[in-house]
């Protein structure tokens, strides 16, 4: 593994969402001198808070899985994740709700799961979801330690014992061919398959070993943070501070100080001058502030139209966390993917965590997140930036309300209290690149040694790069460990 050459006493970390946070707890673990530059007012990035009128909204991730990443992170600077934030594992995990009125609650327990799927779809389906299942989890265990939990240099680094048996079990086939060839009911391969969009890329064109998405929370369980999802990266910050971390908030990086193949310094809006060893850049396009870094044209993933609700209204019944399908399947997929076009038969993801912690809502209110995947503003990604999101919205907005009333949230648009609606276009004013909270799409040029490594070959020799646009991917789970990834480039592993 490369590693930064030269003096790397001094560390400055560009941005205090999850993967930077993560960086600076390894990186002050290791005993390095850290500060956190932070544009916003407060730690997150992504993973932002909204608060009004005694409603608490999440803007960012709304599902929370592999807390064991998260405690070892804290652990570097000897904290406990029980001491700094309270989980509540998900009962169920999701509900899946389908076009033809049927539905499934999803349990981590397998037992309670396989019965579920057998009172669905029969015995021979809830013996195909026990093999799955199984099947799942090794394909994690052979993916994780060869793709996912290391720095890649080079495709060479793959080779060993674990990608032959990848490419045995089918790992790099069609994942909607390879779900199928567990499950004959459709309900069954759509719950198993819609997590290919969080890689950014169709189920029919996504390689089968996306297929580990599904185990990260359908195989190892969903679970809530106490306070909301904001409460991991407020955790996160309050333990690096406390072991020594200087946070910079309210300030924006204008340029890096470059002094031949090394940068010197981060340089503030205002003109103020941060000396540093190392700089480690999280941002979403790196292009704009690394000097002479340069990567081949990306392609970016999906992005998405995000309601954020406050209701005043008990909606009861309702799951904390719901897939509700649409009747149309393949062609969802073209038209977020091919041909630019919003959803017309929209399948949803609609969190409602005040079901579980009633922090977040007054009394009497619900908080709910409505997800619904849209095009990003990139043509060669298969988006379209032609759609004008500001007229469309309230229409589109009221036609997910719509969705949303006919799919069992009987009462929801009237009982709206407080709202906060991002598109492709707010997003874009954010900075993401694509107008995508997803970043680069996982298409097989863009994956494992493909992705843009945490230490790029191209720009200064000690510039590091961590978050969701580089290895090993997007969501928290990827880009906590892109934190450690960075790290160790800068330390050399720590284990």
């Amino acid at each position: 593994m490369r590693t930064v050459p030269g003096r790397t006493d001094r560390v400055v970390v560009v941005g205090a969402g999850l993967a930077g946070l993560a960086t600076a707890l390894r990186l002050r673990g290791a005993g390095r001198e850290v500060t956190v530059v932070e544009r916003g007012d407060g730690p997150g990035g992504r993973a932002g808070v909204l608060t009004r009128g005694g409603y608490v909204l999440d803007t960012g991730p709304s599902v929370f899985t592999a807390p064991e990443l998260v405690a070892d992170t804290l652990a570097a600077v000897g904290e406990r994740l029980e001491d700094r934030l309270t989980l509540v594992p998900l009962d169920t995990t999701y509900r899946a709700q389908f076009a033809d009125g049927s539905h499934l609650d999803v349990h981590a327990d397998v037992d309670r799961f396989a019965a579920e799927v057998e009172a669905l779809a029969g015995p021979a389906e809830a013996a195909a979801l026990r093999r799955y299942l199984a099947d799942l989890a090794e394909l994690y265990r052979l993916q994780l330690t060869t793709f996912i939990d290391r720095n890649l240099d080079t495709p060479l680094d793959l080779l060993g014992p674990e990608l032959w048996a990848l490419a045995r079990r089918g790992g790099f086939g069609r994942l909607s061919s390879h779900v199928a060839r567990f499950f004959d009911d459709d309900r069954l391969r759509r719950l198993f398959s819609f997590q290919a969009l969080y890689a950014g890329v169709s189920p029919f064109r996504a390689i089968a070993a996306y297929a580990v998405i599904a185990q990260l929370d359908i195989g190892a369980g969903v679970w809530h943070p106490v306070g909301g999802i904001g409460a991991v990266p407020r955790a996160m910050a309050a333990a690096a501070e406390d072991a020594g971390v200087v946070f910079r908030y309210g300030a924006t990086v204008e340029q890096l100080d470059v002094r031949g193949r090394r940068v010197t310094g981060v340089c503030l809006e205002g003109g103020e001058r941060l000396p540093a060893d190392t700089v480690v850049v999280t941002t979403d396009a790196p292009e704009g502030l690394v000097p002479g870094f340069r990567r081949r044209r990306p392609t970016y993933s999906p992005s998405c139209v995000a309601l954020h609700l406050g209701v005043r209204s008990e909606l009861s019944g309702q799951a904390h966390h719901t897939i509700s399908f649409g009747a149309a399947w393949e062609q969802v997929f073209d038209e977020l993917t091919r041909t630019g076009r919003p959803m017309s038969d929209p399948s949803l993801l609609v969190s409602m965590p005040s079901h579980t912690d009633r922090s977040l809502a007054p009394d009497g209110g619900q908080v709910l997140s409505v997800v619904a995947p849209a095009p990003n503003l990139d043509p060669h990604s298969g988006g379209n930036p032609g759609i004008d999101w500001d007229a469309l919205t309230p229409r589109y907005r009221e036609e997910v309300l719509g969705v949303l009333e006919s799919r069992g949230w009987t009462g929801l648009t009237d009982a709206i209290e407080v709202e906060h609606v991002d598109t492709p276009l707010t997003w874009a004013r954010q900075g993401m690149a694509a107008g995508t909270p997803f970043a680069l799409a996982h298409t097989f040029g863009q994956t494992g040694p493909f992705r843009t490594p945490t230490l790029p070959r191209r720009g200064p020799e000690n510039v590091v790069l961590a978050g969701s646009s580089v290895q090993p991917g997007v969501g928290v789970p990827m880009v906590v460990i892109s934190g450690r990834l960075a790290a160790e480039r800068i330390t050399g592993p720590v284990r």
